[in-house]
């Protein structure tokens, strides 16, 4: 039996309008709660925010949407669906991978589809050990899925059960490169399901094999892209609640939180003060922590997971060798991990994230215009060069990465840039990303489950976090879900059904707070 708040929940603010604190406020609204959210920007969406340059509509943070159902359950809490709202188009393929050697690979969520690819791609051995790491892939995820991803954990007992054992007899505590080599001999196969390690943090050589369950959402679950961009999921989300009866209000950075004894009595914004039962509270942990005014004590220090510099490029032309993903990877593979994680250098041979999303919603661009997203894993300003040295390091940075795409194929791509922004970790340390990280914690043995920094903070009896710096995790269906537990963690309920009916409140009662 996991912990609830005690005392009133009536009344819980939600800080932060990212995918966390939205799926938490219709969770709450679901269950009968009165929810007033407090966003520091001016509209929904935190990490997973809008830009608009030029014409060019750019996604800030997630490019795709894996496990749709999860956010369903956010919508359905109130009665709704994310159909309803969103035109969500599965990708085909969901990634091309493009290999130093020349070859490339498409990958398909379908598993006909995909196995025939791998058989073109590496003989029909290869294929048959795809159809078993697709199985193993399946089996992971059906004994996480509900007992470890979607649950909070105040003990490691908790762990103990069926389902521990399940996971255990399927690998689950080796390492993930050795799970899928067991059924794959192929090198470049085998990056196709380990460079998800990289959202963990974590090495494939060194990172749980439970934590292969990323590449199942990846590869087998489906990969979908929402009308729009991904920027439409928070806005929908935010819409819904506000429906619901949701107070929003936008550009309201909170200063302080309130107290009496170990309780959170109001939210405090430079505007107003906004009186509450219970606080439900999504920045980045130090900001948390920061506001609680207790870091909680742990045996070892946190680590973080590696940074990223992204360049977003509207162009006036596009390659025909680019899917709406490709992952262009370079003849490194075990240097680069160590390069990220541990000598905190730059990638000598990078292996790049490409999206183009205009390859799937062209209206994202101006008309015959291109938008391109361009991401290279780098290390967290912990390890390596901090916040002041991007600021110089950038912009040359940005020219290198350009060069080695155009010595891969994409010809003239410098030159066909209309409208950019390049973000590094300077910049993800002035939103106030631990680290300069927008990954936080990595997902190490010692941060994984009932180990990684709780949802629940002693000090403080009716404040909650959510997002991905806590449990489960990082990755937008974990964030989801992060938001989910947290209003379990006020309300009771975990099944999705809600206890009391949404009480859609008039705003005129909503603007007293």
């Amino acid at each position: 039996m996991t912990r609830t708040l005690t005392g009133p929940t009536d009344h819980v603010v939600v800080v932060g309008a990212g995918l966390a604190g939205l799926a938490a406020a219709l969770h709450l609204l679901g269950a009968g709660r009165r929810v007033t959210i407090v966003e520091r920007d001016n509209g929904p969406g935190g990490r997973a925010g809008r830009l608009v340059r030029g014409g060019y509509h750019i996604d800030t943070g997630p490019t795709v949407l894996t496990m749709p159902e999860i956010a369903d359950e956010a919508f359905a809490a109130v009665g709704t669906s994310l159909r309803e709202h969103i035109e969500l188009i599965e990708l085909h393929p969901a990634y091309r991978a493009a290999f130093a050697d020349g070859g490339t690979l498409d990958v398909h969520t379908d598993p006909e589809a995909m196995e025939a690819e791998v058989e073109r791609f590496a003989g029909p051995a290869e294929a048959a050990g795809y159809r078993r790491l697709r199985h193993w892939l399946t089996e992971l995820y059906r004994a996480q899925r509900h007992r470890f991803l979607d649950a909070d954990f105040d003990s490691p007992r908790q762990l103990l059960g069926p389902d521990l054992l399940r996971l255990a007899a399927l690998g689950g505590f080796g390492r993930w490169e050795n799970g899928v080599a067991r059924h794959l001999r192929d090198e470049r196969l085998r990056r196709v399901f380990t460079f998800q390690a990289l959202y963990a943090g974590v090495p494939p050589t060194r990172a749980l094999a439970a934590y292969a369950v990323i590449a199942y959402m990846d590869t087998v679950a489906g990969v979908y892209f929402p009308r729009g961009g991904m920027h439409a999921l928070p806005r929908a989300m935010a819409e819904a609640a506000q429906r619901a009866g949701a107070a929003v209000h936008y550009g309201r950075p909170v200063t302080a939180l309130e107290r009496s004894g170990e309780r959170i009595t109001a939210v405090l914004t430079a505007e107003q003060r906004i009186p509450c039962d219970a606080v439900v509270l999504t920045p980045d942990l130090p900001v948390t922590y920061r506001l609680l005014g207790r870091t909680p004590r742990r045996p070892l220090r946190l680590r973080h997971a590696p940074s990223v510099v992204v360049l977003h490029a509207g162009c006036d032309r596009t390659w025909p060798q680019l899917a709406h993903h490709t992952l262009s990877f370079g003849s490194s593979w075990r240097r680069t991990f160590e390069q990220l994680t541990r000598t905190g250098e730059l990638m000598s041979d990078p292996s790049l994230l490409i999206t183009r999303p205009t390859a799937t919603d062209p209206a994202l661009a101006p008309p015959g215009r291109h938008l391109h997203y361009i991401l290279a894993p780098c290390p967290h300003t912990g390890i390596g060069p901090g916040p002041a040295d991007w600021h110089d390091l950038g912009p040359r940075y940005r020219d290198a990465l350009l060069g080695e795409l155009e010595h891969r194929g994409l010809d003239g791509l410098a030159a066909a840039i209309e409208e950019e922004c390049l973000i590094t970790p300077a910049d993800w340390t002035a939103q106030g990303h631990a680290a300069g990280t927008p990954f936080s914690a990595a997902h190490t043995f010692t941060q994984t489950g009932p180990f990684r920094p709780r949802n629940l903070v002693r000090g403080t009896t009716n404040a909650v976090l959510a997002g991905c710096g806590t449990t489960p995790g990082v990755g937008v269906p974990p964030v989801l879900l992060s938001g989910k537990l947290a209003a379990t963690r006020i309300t009771g309920t975990h099944d999705g059904t809600p206890r009391h009916r949404t009480r859609t409140r008039n705003r005129a009662e909503e603007s007293r707070t």
